[in-house]
């Protein structure tokens, strides 16, 4: 283990999978609860078309992504209020429609797209110093909120409806959990890349929601969980030399399955 930690990029990817698993466990737990893993996937999706929107203007692809899937974000909660369209039609359309414009903006780029791929699919590898600084401030961030909100986002993750008699605005705090949720998917793309984020984000979380209904004790174990289990996979991935992101969906996957089977 000491070996593997001698080198820079290996040291950098260990403290991305830390700091991504501050987002996942937090933000992951809401996700779960809610039950919007699969809108969570449609927010992954759109942030694509922010990252070819970076690759068209020269931009870090990463920063790019960012306000582009908060915008998708509040798109798909406006859609759930005020719009006469069921939710599992506009996460379709929300998925599709992000890919595509991300794709058309990478037709346009003149050149070719290096790091393309590593986006798709995750390269915790490659991860920089100036992607770590954004993990840290995007974790600074969420943590900020959800500790400012945290009864508000617990109202609406039970029960929204109550939470409307209770005079909360919902809608509002909604839109802000699904601008959590693009921040999330914006820490993961680096590490897991566009496709298999919503792995991170609803594994760690379902694995401890058998062992306890408590949710600050929820977030906690969801968080060390994403740790330990990131953190196998990436030291599976360099010793058998296969793909970061797709190890450590697996090692979480199976980690599902064995805590599954022991409850």
């Amino acid at each position: 283990m000491m070996d593997i930690l001698q080198y820079e990029f290996m040291q950098r990817a260990f403290i991305a999978a830390l700091l991504v698993s501050v987002a996942c466990g937090i933000v992951g737990t809401y996700v779960v609860i809610k039950r919007i893993v699969s809108l969570s996937g449609a927010i992954s999706h759109a942030a694509f078309g922010g990252i070819g929107l970076g690759y068209f203007l020269g931009l870090n692809p990463i920063l790019a992504a960012i306000p582009f899937s908060i915008v998708s974000a509040i798109g798909i909660g406006a859609i759930h209020e005020k719009v006469n369209i069921s939710e599992d039609t506009a996460i379709g359309i929300l998925w599709s429609v992000g890919m595509a414009i991300g794709i058309i903006f990478i037709n346009l780029t003149p050149g070719y797209a290096p790091d393309l791929f590593s986006y798709l699919f995750g390269s915790i590898l490659t991860v920089s110093n100036s992607d770590i600084l954004i993990m840290i401030i995007l974790d600074i961030l969420i943590i900020g909120i959800v500790y400012l909100f945290q009864r508000e986002f617990l109202s609406i993750a039970f029960d929204e409806e109550y939470s409307k008699v209770l005079g909360i605005p919902s809608q509002l705090i909604y839109i802000l959990l699904l601008s959590l949720v693009a921040l999330s998917v914006v820490v993961l793309i680096k590490v897991v890349g566009v496709i298999l984020v919503i792995a991170l984000l609803a594994i760690p979380a379902a694995i401890t929601k058998q062992y306890t209904s408590d949710l600050k004790r929820l977030m906690f174990m969801s968080t060390v969980v994403g740790m330990v289990f990131t953190s196998l996979g990436l030291l599976l991935s360099y010793i058998f030399n296969l793909s970061s992101g797709a190890t450590i969906v697996l090692v979480l996957a199976a980690g599902f399955l064995i805590s599954y089977y022991i409850k």
